[in-house]
């Protein structure tokens, strides 16, 4: 089983960081498309004289998007990139998760 180093948060083998490099890259792309989608449609919904009507700031917002998703994404906040190292590296134990859902635990531990 491949451990993932407490201290640093550094994974041990160099596999399983180039893993964990580009699964958090997708869940930061992920996260950026969502929020830029949700920007749109917040622009589209808005009236003529709406708040996000302006084109001023859209380039600032959509960067500030870009690295809130970053930000997201290097803390596992959806959890998109956890899943697919799940998927890649089955057993990988990044200890990521505070706790396990219930549905991890063995039933006969369930309340």
């Amino acid at each position: 089983m491949m451990k993932i180093n407490a201290q640093t948060h550094a994974p041990a083998d160099p596999l399983v960081a180039k893993a964990t490099q580009a699964a958090e890259k997708f869940e930061a792309f992920f996260v950026k498309k969502m929020l830029n989608q949700m920007r749109e449609n917040s622009r589209t919904l808005s009236g003529e004289d709406g708040l996000f009507r302006d084109k001023t700031g859209h380039e600032m917002q959509d960067l500030a998007d870009g690295l809130v998703a970053d930000a997201l994404a290097g803390r596992h906040a959806f959890g998109i990139a956890d899943l697919m190292l799940k998927q890649i590296l089955p057993g990988l134990s990044t200890g990521t998760a505070a706790s396990p859902s219930p549905q991890d635990k063995p039933v006969s531990e369930r309340s």
